[in-house]
């Protein structure tokens, strides 16, 4: 699994060549592009993972869960006095 968000799909998009959905991710909804990933088929409910607007995943509860529970521990290492710059 790479780093990224997890994503569920709320519809795939008319047009663009069939390689943009709709995905609900923390109660926003996003355009995605799923070209990476042209042998997966999408439906409602589905879970993906995210990387820079692309799907680069396609998962499940778990898998997303695991990418949330992951970018919350990243993200705790400023809140508890990690270098806020590290890595930029």
């Amino acid at each position: 699994m790479c780093l990224g968000i997890p994503g569920q799909v709320v519809r795939m998009l008319d047009g663009y060549g069939g390689q943009l959905i709709l995905v609900d991710v923390a109660g926003e909804h996003r355009k995605v592009n799923v070209g990476m990933l042209p042998d997966e088929t999408f439906a409602r409910g589905d879970w993906v993972i995210i990387h820079m607007g692309f799907v680069v995943e396609k998962t499940d509860l778990a898998g997303a869960d695991q990418a949330l529970a992951s970018l919350e521990l990243m993200g705790s290492g400023a809140a508890d006095g990690g270098d806020p710059d590290f890595g930029r």
